[in-house]
């Protein structure tokens, strides 16, 4: 039997997702968690399949739960949920370590496909996301913040000398919802959660005095 568990804020998605598994042969969703907290307490403690992960979580984003349960959990599979099209996330989490992305108003049928062929050891790429993949290439050869435009860079070095956004705004003669907005291309393009991320990588490359 697949253990299968649910990670959502919203009940009604839970049991929606709770109701089709159910006709499922094989499958059982074995427990559900509404906050990141709580999924990563169930991780730490119990066996899973697979976990079955939303990208909004009102406590943590799902791209930090996602990448705590593969450093804590290497081989436990995620599948990413999400409201948002491919073109928005996919990429992103797929190179997080996600094993899938599906969005929710996907049939459930392709829900349980998209289960099934991560459970035989693929990952789950949909046509547009191949599609996606294809057109943004990543060149493992050039550092992450080279991908960076010029005031990007800028922001990123603020960041990682631990300044806050409203003090870089002020610096910059710029609106806080301005510096906003480059801090989440910066963590985007990077592929990273948060402010911690951005100074770890800092340190470790020689970029800050």
């Amino acid at each position: 039997m697949t253990k299968i568990l649910v990670v959502d804020d919203h009940a009604v998605v839970r049991a929606g997702v709770q109701h089709f598994i159910a006709d499922i042969p094989n499958m059982e969703v074995g427990g559900e968690a509404s906050t990141a907290e709580e999924a990563i307490r169930l991780v730490r403690t119990q066996e899973w399949d697979i976990v079955l992960l939303d990208i909004a979580m009102p406590d943590k984003s799902g791209v930090e739960v996602l990448k705590q349960i593969k450093r804590e959990k290497p081989n436990l599979p995620v599948l990413m949920l999400s409201m948002h099209p491919e073109s928005r996330y996919a990429v992103q989490v797929l190179r997080s370590g996600a094993s899938g992305y599906v969005q929710k108003e996907a049939l459930a049928t392709d829900l349980v496909s998209a289960i099934n062929t991560i459970l035989r050891g693929h990952k789950y790429i949909s046509y547009g996301v191949a599609e996606l993949l294809t057109t943004d290439p990543v060149d493992s050869e050039k550092p992450l913040h080279e991908t960076l435009s010029q005031r990007e860079y800028e922001i990123f070095y603020k960041l990682g000398q631990g300044q806050g956004v409203t003090q870089i705004a002020d610096e910059l003669c710029l609106s806080v919802k301005t510096v906003s907005t480059y801090r989440s291309r910066v963590l985007q393009k990077m592929n990273m959660a948060n402010n911690a991320d951005i100074i770890y990588y800092a340190i470790k490359n020689n970029l800050i005095d």
